[in-house]
């Protein structure tokens, strides 16, 4: 009896060894769980223009490293499409202070910064205020683990 349990465990235990990962690597751009829009539906280049988040429309939009990207105007969004790597958040979206940590974590539309003509998101605000206290450092840890930290 002890034999057979021994053999189904290891049995067992052999399959899991082949079994596919229990998750894939993440996205390279943030949505949220339930959704394909990036920056929580804000317009990415209102940031550099209005100086604040400003919610996109669904009459202008377009598909960018697979999420789909939301604009206030036609102007906007022809802006983003003439040079998207200029006005998409760096890493993805993600929080920048976590991705300088080594890991992942949401960017929050309400918590972000323009640093040399780039856009940063931050998942809250005690993070963000962490996050300003060396943004340079943290900056550069980021681009050193990016995009590692996505698988």
């Amino acid at each position: 009896m002890i034999r057979h349990a021994a053999a189904a465990l290891i049995l067992a235990s052999a399959g899991f060894a082949f079994a596919a990962p229990a998750h894939a690597d993440k996205a390279p751009v943030y949505t949220g769980t339930f959704s394909n829009t990036a920056v929580e539906g804000h317009d990415p280049v209102a940031y550099f223009t209005e100086g604040h988040p400003v919610k996109g429309s669904r009459d202008f939009r377009t598909d960018y490293q697979g999420a789909e990207f939301r604009f206030a105007s036609q102007e906007n969004l022809d802006t983003f499409l003439a040079d998207p790597e200029k006005y998409a958040p760096q890493f993805g979206g993600y929080c920048a202070w976590a991705v300088s940590e080594g890991y992942t974590a949401k960017g929050d539309a309400d918590h972000w910064a323009i640093v040399d003509g780039k856009l940063y998101l931050n998942y809250n605000k005690k993070i963000q205020n962490r996050w300003e206290q060396d943004r340079e450092m943290h900056i550069v840890r980021a681009n050193t683990n990016w995009p590692e930290v996505l698988k």
